[in-house]
Order: C-alpha cells, then structure tokens, then sequence
C-alpha cells in the first residue's frame, strides 16, 4: 500500500478491483481545510480516463508491472503477435487489449508490454513512430511550411492534421502522445 502524497507520474495502482495508471495529480493545501490531492487517472483495460481526488495520505495499493520491449510481428484479425526479444517466445493479445495502440503499430516494430506477473496487461507504443500517408488531398502550388494544415489518412488508420505540402507515400514521424505531426522522416 502506498499514500496518495507518493504518487509518481506513470505509476500503476488497484482502485476498486481496477488497474488505473496516473497520467498526471496535483498536491493541493488549501488555505482553510485539510490537504488533498487530484489526479487524472488511466483506465489500463478500456483507456477511459478519470478525474479523482484523494484525502492528503490516503492509502491505496500500488501495483508492480514488469515493461518488456517485444516486436510486433502481425496481426489477424482480432489478435495481434508479438515476440519476445530475448527469449523469441510468442504472445497473442486480444485486439481490446491493445486498443487505440493499434493505430501506431506496423508489423516489425518495437512496443513495450506491461505484465503482472506471467500476463500481459496492455501494449504501449513508442513516443515516435514513422508511418506512412495512405491518402490526403493534393497540395497547391504555394504551399507553405507556415500555411494551413489538411486531414491525411495514415497506413495504419490513423487520421491527422498535416501541413498542405505534405503528398501521399510520404513518410512522416508522429508524436503519439498527441497525436501530431512532427516532421518528415529521415530517409
């Protein structure tokens, strides 16, 4: 069990039967009243994030997750493969599992997966992955870096604002924090 003043960014703990990682909290002492903390908060197995406030040293259980770096291989049509980079053992995660992740992943590439214990828990992303653009409509002669932004369809699904001289084929790194456009990919 752990308080609600040690709370860390990223941490993962059990609130009624449910895994929930701490994406941000803040310590507030008012000046009349008692000392509380507000967090935002992860749901791991369906992604819906929360709002909770804690009474200052609140108790709660703190869970250990052991992160393993694996490669995506492929994925059917409602599992997707991955491999264990040292072992080279093989896992099937149910496509709910992975969730909106699926929109960054391409087969081969690297993803780190959250176990407890023997089970994996949920699958996430790199900061930055390249994708490629599947389709978007055609710039104008004239567009500029500055100018406008357009929607383009990505190879995996994904839809994002991309500057107007961005064409389709092009390679492009995205932030999936934010989902956003950073820059064109290093060929």
């Amino acid at each position: 069990m752990i308080s609600s003043n040690d709370f860390r960014k990223g941490m993962v703990i059990e609130v009624n039967g449910a895994l929930f990682i701490i994406i941000e909290f803040q310590h507030v002492n008012p000046g009349k009243g008692a000392a509380f903390v507000r967090s935002r908060l992860k749901d791991v197995k369906t992604g819906k994030v929360v709002d909770r406030t804690w009474r200052a040293g609140e108790k709660v259980r703190d869970v250990r997750l052991e992160r393993k770096v694996m490669d995506f291989l492929y994925r059917t049509e409602d599992q997707f493969v991955l491999m264990d980079k040292e072992s080279f053992e093989q896992i099937m995660m149910d496509k709910s599992m992975v969730g909106d992740t699926a929109l960054y992943l391409v087969e081969n590439s690297n993803v780190e997966v959250l176990f407890r214990g023997d089970t994996p828990i949920m699958v996430e992303p790199p900061i930055f992955v390249e994708l490629s653009v599947k389709s978007t409509d055609p710039g104008l002669k004239g567009d500029t870096a500055t100018g406008g932004s357009k929607p383009a369809i990505l190879e995996t699904g994904l839809v994002i604002q991309v500057p107007l001289f961005i064409r389709e084929g092009e390679k492009l790194k995205i932030d999936t924090r934010t989902n956003s456009y950073i820059e064109r990919a290093q060929k």
